[in-house]
Formats: structure tokens, sequence, C-alpha cells
């Protein structure tokens, strides 16, 4: 009964309660509102390399078949990249590490280079001279 009584006491935040992440309070609410940002970038990379893929398999299509490779060298630079932006990210959290904002620091990071890797995505998937 007490914890029921705690949860609904006012000024009690409940744990499925999103803070605003337009003015976050707390570190927590900062983390919180990091990682946000980076499943959101996340989701628009996500969507950037199907269409790149797409642009490179129509590539792939219509040459020979000794150059073909298109779709098989985004996959390569693809996993290649995942790689590095998990290793320089957790590089950047060696400046704060153990502290309460190092989880935020890695999500803003991830989120950065993520969105780089968005847009040189979609400069790929438009093609050449778009």
């Amino acid at each position: 009964m007490t914890v029921f009584a705690l949860l609904l006491a006012p000024g009690v935040a409940l744990a499925d309660e999103k803070p605003d992440c337009a003015n976050p309070q707390t570190q927590l609410d900062m983390t919180i509102c990091s990682n946000e940002d980076y499943k959101a970038a996340d989701s628009e990379l996500n969507a950037a390399y199907k269409k790149a893929m797409a642009s490179m398999k129509e590539t792939d299509s219509y040459l020979p078949e000794g150059e073909k490779g298109a779709a098989k060298a985004l996959l390569a630079a693809q996993r290649a990249w995942i790689e590095y932006r998990d290793r320089a990210c957790e590089s950047e959290t060696f400046l704060v590490k153990g502290g309460s904002m190092e989880p935020m620091i890695y999500a803003e990071c991830m989120t950065r280079i993520t969105r780089e890797r968005t847009a040189a995505l979609e400069d790929l998937a438009q093609g050449m001279g778009n």
C-alpha cells in the first residue's frame, strides 16, 4: 500500500512519463531526450539506407556482369561505418567516463554521426548529378 501511495504522490514521476525535451531539467531527462533523438536519427538512417540500397541494386541491374557490385559495396561500407560509429562514440565517452553524463554523450555522438551518414546515403540514393 505504501508503494502505491508513493506512485500517486504529487511530484513523483512515473516511469513511463516522458520529460519535456524542449527544456529538460535533470541529467536523467537530458539523457532520455538524447536517446529519443538518436532513435529518430536511426529511423531516418534506416529509411535512407533502404533508398540508397534500392538505387545501388538498380545500378547493378544495368551494369555488365563483370562490373556489378554496387549493392555489395554499399552493404560492406554500411557494416564498416556501423563499427566506426560505435567505436568513435565509445571513445568520446572516455571524456566523462563513469559520470552521469556518459550515456548522454554517447547518445549525442551516435545522433550526430548517424545524421551525417544519413545525409551521405540520401546523396547516394539521388545518384550522380542531382
